[in-house]
């Protein structure tokens, strides 16, 4: 039986990363991005492409439906995302928070609404959101992510209660400085293994969890950022 997968903002960074990693893992995937890039990682992964906004629920819901028509059933999403406003913490604006919640929470809460009653008929399926690690340990350089991914990091813990017992498991990835974007000096001396993650290291947690070897993982919050967090 084929696996399927759905991966957002998958043109790029950890996204694309992420569907060369479930491509050779033997996945069908089905990649979501607004830009036209995501094409050409749909043609070089064997995957389908499929152009939308994670801020647009009935794209998410066509997304899903175009995925079912193809393929029958969802095995693994994986929530991806772009970046968020930053700024001074009073002086961004209503519209960026608003914006904020829309990419980062709420595509969480709509793809799980459209995906999670065919999980359920299949008997099971993961969930991989890749958050961020100012969840548990906020920035005031990320204020929107940390206050908004915070609220993710519950989530889960709620959708795992309520749907474990179908078999159904949703985790977030908690990556800290990944190389698909800038990371300078200042930033790397604050990182216990003095280097910027890696998207394909990323990608090898997403590839875990939407392993059977990560069948009893459900539920949490898994930081991936060499040793920056401090919390415990």
């Amino acid at each position: 039986m084929e696996k399927v997968a759905i991966i957002t903002a998958a043109s790029r960074g950890m996204g694309a990363a992420s569907a060369r990693r479930l491509a050779v893992d033997g996945f069908r995937t089905v990649l979501m991005a607004r830009s036209e890039e995501v094409e050409a990682i749909a043609s070089e992964t064997g995957g389908l492409a499929f152009r939308g906004s994670l801020e647009n629920t009935d794209d998410i819901k066509s997304l899903v439906n175009f995925t079912m028509d193809k393929f029958g059933r969802v095995d693994v999403v994986v929530n991806n995302t772009g970046h968020s406003a930053k700024g001074d913490l009073l002086n961004i604006s209503d519209e960026e928070w608003i914006s904020g919640f829309e990419l980062l929470f709420l595509n969480v809460i709509r793809m799980s609404r459209f995906i999670t009653p065919i999980m359920e008929n299949q008997g099971g399926g993961s969930i991989i959101n890749i958050s961020s690690f100012a969840a548990l340990e906020p920035s005031l350089d990320f204020p929107v992510s940390s206050a908004i991914r915070a609220g993710l990091a519950g989530f889960v813990r709620l959708y795992a209660d309520k749907y474990g017992p179908q078999n159904l498991r949703m985790n977030n990835i908690l990556p800290g400085f990944i190389d698909s974007y800038p990371v300078d000096d200042e930033i790397i001396k604050k990182i216990p293994m003095a280097r910027a993650g890696e998207v394909d290291e990323i990608a090898g947690i997403v590839s875990f969890l939407a392993s059977k070897d990560s069948g009893y993982i459900n539920g949490e919050n898994i930081k991936v950022d060499g040793g920056l967090s401090r919390s415990i």
